[in-house]
């Protein structure tokens, strides 16, 4: 045997190995009166074993394929069928779920409702949506009537990966027979009749169609991940399916808690389809980490050095700016290796990356050196990859134990991305990505008893812990007033969605009864927090309704600014450049006109330190919102740029919508934020080389202090010009120094008036 390296004895040192090793991550165990298929070849699979049930397979399908007319048409198309369709076919057949096939569509046939649980990798994603389009295409066409098939997914990425593979599975081309529908992006058309979509893009579909009739069937996708919007479909699907009989709904899980789905929708019948998993060894580390990314790069490089075996790496981080982080400093590490260490393909995954860059996880590692060295793939993602996409090839997981999460606290009107502790569900389908074609690692970078101890066992639904304006709204617009008693899985808390109404009351969405007002039914069809529809709405009778489009399209987007560590001076400069008196949101419609006026050139972006693929991505909301304008009438105007009000009325128009995110300078020179006396800072990244009185922000940020991020300076009587109701003095904290001044401000005015 032969001895261990130094390399690979640091690897050994740097992690403790539980008492039990070997981990297997089993199907899901579900109750005698679940239907449950026990058969010899669905116990343990192997993609390279050569047991009979794989061979039998196998010979099934080569048998069935000598029978197949090769000019068989495909019935989306009316082409006859490519090489490659059927090479997929024999691949999707190898599938766990495909044993399966018969049994979901008897289900399918006989009951109104089914709950699935598969495992990651189980096939679920790709394959039931293609099977439920057999079924609806079957009664479509008894019906002699269009079908259709709406599968919904958490996450814009695994919408778009996912329609882009089975669209390649049916052969056909994507945004015809098979598309995706994602926030500002559609890619359909009239011949779809398969649709992956976000949740949130479905929910906005019901508001035109409350009774979904365009679909045959409904696919709820990733329902364990409890997103607000697939909460709230699960409601309104509940209730639609007492109205339509004809429509079939499938709930898809990949955790084992989907017995609450099941009885959720009246004990509708559970199928467990079980993934295809190998033993994975977890790690763990005998001490907390300070610096878990540092620890995390540190980690690849011993993986890539020291292990023998041959299989890619998936690291989990949180959000772009980590990941991005992370990939350069692990080249960097390997840059110091040395030519004689074999190649390692770094790999970012996030949801705001272009399809054809998210499209390079599938990629294969590149080949091993002639020394034997072994090459790899690092894929660095979101917790995206945990159940959404199942990325071949993982043999290595490295788990820190974090990702970001909505936070809302309803007393003081803040909801803010926080990087949190993952739970118990979510570290152990981390885990399994390791197990997927072959025995695995997962180095989980926190403590065994952290995760006994500290961890929580499923992750929180997000309706506990979001604002619930938006929500709110689109509900009233589907006609559902009675809040209280709307079905939600789990209700969330009174006081939360007593802030979403008094927040629709204020912008005058819902009046004094709680009704949908006019402005709040048009405020509803813009994909936009109610504040961002108010604004761009209330921007026409300010005749700046052109620049209000731009900045919220800016602000849709990921920041738009790049500071590399190595060229940060630089950059502040290239910044500067851009600065606006006023503050950080005039600064970004600066951005905006700079770039059309270099002709969108990538060039440019990158000389001035601008992230070009986030003013793309700008230039595109933009052009949707205006889309949405167009239809309802909205004029698209300007001031004329000579004139005095032309940047005053753009500051009066974010007023219409942000008067309550508004902080003062109080004379001890702190900022107090109105109403709620948070006291917070100025986020570092503003362009502001002053402090204003009365500053309006778009973000207000959560970290060892609180900060107020993209600001803009204000004046206080636009603020009681344009928001009277939620100015009205009387209730106002008393002692602010901002209540003083209003009162000053309203005095001079009654003055100047009589």
């Amino acid at each position: 045997m032969e001895t261990k390296t130094a390399e690979q004895r640091k690897v050994s040192d740097e992690f403790k190995v539980p008492a039990v090793k070997k981990q297997k991550f089993d199907a899901p165990v579900v109750n005698k009166q679940d239907i449950q298929i026990e058969t010899a070849n669905n116990r343990k699979r192997h993609l390279d074993d050569n047991s009979e049930a794989t061979a039998a397979k196998v010979q099934t399908f080569k048998r069935e394929e000598t029978q197949i007319d090769l000019s068989k048409r495909n019935p989306l198309t009316g082409r006859p069928y490519t090489q490659r369709f059927w090479d997929l076919l024999k691949k999707r057949m190898g599938l766990p779920v495909w044993d399966y096939r018969e049994k979901f569509m008897e289900l399918l046939n006989k009951n109104q409702c089914i709950t699935l649980v598969g495992e990651t990798g189980s096939g679920k994603t790709t394959q039931i949506p293609q099977w439920c389009m057999d079924f609806a295409r079957e009664k479509g066409a008894l019906a002699n009537r269009k079908y259709m098939v709406s599968c919904t997914q958490p996450r814009r990425v695994a919408a778009m990966s996912v329609a882009t593979r089975v669209a390649e599975e049916l052969d056909v081309s994507l945004g015809q027979e098979v598309g995706y529908s994602i926030r500002f992006e559609d890619c359909v058309s009239d011949r779809t009749v398969l649709k992956y979509c976000t949740d949130g893009m479905l929910l906005r579909e019901a508001m035109n169609n409350p009774l979904l009739e365009q679909y045959n069937v409904v696919l709820l996708d990733e329902a364990h991940e409890r997103t607000l919007a697939t909460d709230i479909l699960m409601g309104l699907i509940k209730e639609i399916i007492r109205q339509r009989q004809d429509l079939k709904i499938v709930v898809m899980s990949a955790t084992l808690d989907a017995g609450k789905f099941q009885n959720y929708f009246d004990s509708c019948p559970l199928l467990s389809v079980p993934g295809r998993t190998f033993p994975v060894e977890i790690f763990y580390t005998p001490e907390p980490e300070r610096d878990y990314l540092e620890a995390a790069v540190r980690t690849v490089i011993q993986i890539h050095v020291c292990e023998e075996v041959e299989g890619d790496i998936l690291l989990f981080l949180t959000g772009q700016e980590e990941i991005e982080d992370a990939c350069k400093r692990i080249r960097r590490e390997l840059q110091n290796l040395g030519p004689e260490t074999g190649d390692l393909l770094c790999i970012p995954l996030y949801s705001t990356l272009p399809p054809n860059q998210q499209q390079r996880i599938f990629d294969s590692a590149p080949p091993n050196k002639p020394n034997g060295a072994i090459s790899r793939k690092c894929v660095v993602s979101t917790n995206i990859a945990e159940t959404s996409l199942t990325i071949d090839g993982v043999v290595f997981v490295i788990d820190p134990g974090f990702s970001k999460q909505k936070v809302y606290n309803p007393r003081i009107r803040v909801e803010s991305l926080l990087v949190c502790p993952i739970s118990k569900a979510s570290a152990m389908q981390r885990a399994g990505r390791a197990g997927r074609t072959k025995p695995g690692k997962c180095f989980r970078l926190y403590t065994e008893k952290a995760y006994k101890n500290e961890m929580q066992e499923q992750t929180y639904p997000e309706i506990l812990r979001s604002n619930l304006g938006t929500v709110v709204l689109q509900l009233k617009k589907l006609g559902i007033d009675d809040l209280v008693h709307f079905d939600f899985m789990d209700p969330p808390a009174p006081e939360t969605l007593m802030r979403a109404l008094e927040l629709l009351n204020y912008l005058s969405a819902i009046d004094d009864n709680g009704e949908l007002t006019q402005l709040g039914s048009l405020m509803a069809e813009f994909p936009l927090d109610p504040q961002l529809a108010k604004m761009l709405i209330a921007s026409t009778d300010l005749s700046c309704s052109n620049e209000i489009l731009s900045i919220t399209a800016m602000l849709s987007v990921p920041q738009c600014f790049v500071r590399p560590n190595e060229v940060k001076r630089a950059a502040d400069e290239a910044k500067a450049r851009f600065a606006h008196v006023d503050g950080d949101h005039l600064t970004l419609l600066n951005v905006y006109h700079a770039f059309k006026q270099h002709k969108e050139d990538p060039q440019w972006c990158y000389e001035n330190f601008i992230n070009y693929r986030a003013l793309k991505n700008a230039d595109e909301v933009r052009a949707q919102l205006a889309k949405i304008m167009d239809k309802f009438n909205l004029k698209r105007v300007s001031t004329d740029f000579n004139s005095r009000d032309y940047y005053i009325n753009i500051r009066k128009a974010l007023v219409a919508g942000f008067f309550m995110q508004v902080a003062h300078l109080e004379r001890s020179g702190h900022y107090v934020t109105i109403k709620d006396n948070q006291l917070v800072n100025l986020h570092p990244s503003s362009v502001l080389d002053h402090k204003p009185e009365w500053a309006l922000y778009n973000e207000f940020v959560l970290t060892s202090k609180n900060y107020i991020r993209t600001v803009t300076d204000v004046r206080p009587e636009w603020l009681i010009q344009m928001a009277p109701t939620y100015y009205d003095l009387n209730s106002f904290p008393d002692g602010s120094d901002a209540k003083r001044k209003l009162y000053a401000i309203i005095a001079t005015s009654k003055k100047t008036h009589q």
